[in-house]
């Protein structure tokens, strides 16, 4: 029997890491060689323990996932990463794959897709919905520009802030979400009016519910 492809977990929620691993471990195929609930931790333990793949989720305290591809992939070009996340994949997959990872999976479908999933990376293939990948083949096709689209001018903690805003998350709850204080919410909003040139926190608001909105039509 061939060598068991060896699979690390990134997720801040240990039920969820458990979940994952237990699942992936159903099949003879993968062996889960570690597991960390930060994007620091997972960079200081990937480079030693090399991992075929590596599952990921955006949402992370400090570090964010989408940073921590970037980081992972300047010097492990070869890693195969999912992208596992609560996020919708109509507003994060395409940021996840132009950040380097090779698929995007809603926690919500996690289980036996997940296992399909990573197993397609691993031979070489990308694994999106049929919806968003009809979606990026017609854009990419296309040259689309997204202009002033949050996708293409916030950053990836920014649009975080901004799609929790757009579904009616308080300052507060979103801090808490994220693991920063409310100053840095309070920080990200700031800088946010000023990239989409919008005047007021309730200007704000109204674009980010019509984002979230639009986006999830």
């Amino acid at each position: 029997m061939a060598d068991k492809k060896k699979i690390y977990i990134v997720d801040d929620h240990p039920l969820m890491r458990k979940g994952m691993a237990m699942t992936l471990q159903t099949d003879v195929e993968f062996e889960v060689i570690g597991q960390s609930e930060t994007a620091e931790e997972a960079l200081s333990e990937i480079p030693d323990l090399k991992p075929d793949a590596a599952v990921i989720d955006i949402s992370l305290p400090g570090m964010n996932g989408i940073e921590l591809i970037k980081n992972l992939l300047s010097y492990m070009e070869g890693l195969k990463i999912l992208v596992v996340s609560r996020h919708d994949e109509e507003l994060y997959a395409e940021r996840a794959i132009r950040a380097g990872a090779k698929g995007y999976l809603m926690k919500l479908e996690a289980g036996e897709v997940l296992v399909s999933a990573v197993r397609q990376i691993l031979n070489g293939g990308i694994y999106l919905s049929d919806k968003i990948g009809s979606q990026l083949i017609m854009k990419i096709a296309s040259g689309q520009s997204t202009g002033d689209n949050p996708l293409e001018i916030l950053s990836d903690r920014e649009l975080e802030v901004f799609e929790l805003t757009g579904k009616g998350e308080s300052t507060k709850e979103i801090a808490e979400r994220l693991h920063v204080s409310v100053k840095t919410v309070d920080t990200y909003r700031a800088r946010i009016k000023e990239k989409m040139h919008l005047k007021s926190a309730n200007e704000l608001f109204r674009k980010a519910v019509q984002w979230v909105e639009g986006s999830a039509t």
